[in-house]
């Protein structure tokens, strides 16, 4: 099928905020209240990192496949799950196979679906303008990182998460919400008993802060260096050597000229992993109505060299 208009059908317009709302501001680490999911999420970071420098004296040749595995199930979970079938439902599956990606995708830490979600189809409904939840206009390491501690300038800029009512309806992404401390700590205790240190620091060290700063370079470089192909209104590019160790969410121009495409690797040399494992639920029957750009969608698209 091809895909549905670059505006995703459940993005709900949101009121222009006040004029000096809209003004931007510099971000600054400690000018600010901070509220209590500020410091959720600031503490999970500033854990994962941590268990990341311990690592080293935890090596182990078993933990290093700890971490492979860890960095490429929850890294699939969050490509496959959070941001091609949830934020723009790409395809369908059925919802066992959902919600069993989207607990993958849970586990690489990187916050529940509804939260995600609602950030993402924020960051397509404003992208680089004053409302965007993370431009690269606003500095390099605000896009990269440090927007995800201040939940009162996302609120500010975007407003509530009102656009994901889709997900809200469900009790399993609820019940996720909810609870994703205790998910993410039962994890911890399953590595430890299993293998002690050397399996928490690999796995939740080193594979979880090795897949968030992949992920949050799609958000920051992804908008400052690489190639365009696409005309799209914004300063999204493609960055090829990043593709693998995405799963293909690199293609970034790619995805914002087709945002609803579940291919993002348009081309037979781009390498996009995410769609091969659609492409395998299509084929098994599993996945259905899948998006892809048509040929017409393409050719308005491409920019004339």
């Amino acid at each position: 099928m091809s895909v549905t208009s670059t505006v995703e059908e459940n993005h709900q317009k949101n009121p222009s905020p006040p004029p000096e709302e809209k003004k931007k501001r510099r971000w600054v680490f400690w000018d600010r209240r901070w509220r209590r999911l500020d410091y959720v999420k600031f503490s999970a970071s500033f854990t994962v990192h941590s268990l990341a420098l311990l690592a080293p004296f935890y090596f182990t040749w078993s933990a290093l496949w700890v971490t492979f595995l860890f960095y490429t199930i929850g890294g699939l979970g969050i490509t496959v799950s959070y941001h091609r079938n949830l934020a723009h439902r790409s395809f369908k599956v059925p919802k066992w196979l959902e919600y069993l990606l989207a607990y993958c995708a849970l586990l690489a830490i990187q916050g529940d679906p509804i939260d995600w979600v609602s950030t993402h189809r924020y960051h397509h409904q404003f992208t680089d303008s004053e409302r965007d939840p993370h431009s690269p206009k606003e500095g390099f390491w605000f896009s990269h990182l440090l927007w995800i501690y201040d939940s009162a300038y996302l609120v500010q800029k975007c407003g509530r998460r009102a656009n994901v009512e889709d997900l809200k309806r469900q009790w399993f992404y609820r019940f996720l919400q909810k609870t994703v401390v205790f998910h993410i700590l039962g994890l911890g205790f399953i590595l430890f008993y299993l293998g002690g240190m050397s399996f928490v620091t690999w796995g939740m060290g080193v594979g979880a802060a090795l897949e968030v700063h992949v992920t949050c370079l799609i958000n920051s470089l992804c908008h400052i260096w690489g190639t365009r192909t696409w005309k799209t209104n914004d300063t999204s590019r493609n960055v090829w050597w990043l593709s693998v160790f995405s799963f293909g969410e690199s293609w970034h121009n790619n995805h914002h000229a087709f945002e609803s495409s579940a291919r993002q690797g348009l081309e037979w040399w781009q390498i996009d992993i995410s769609w091969y494992i659609v492409r395998f639920f299509e084929i098994i029957g599993l996945a259905t109505d899948v998006k892809v750009p048509t040929e017409a969608q393409r050719r308005r698209m491409a920019i004339v060299r």
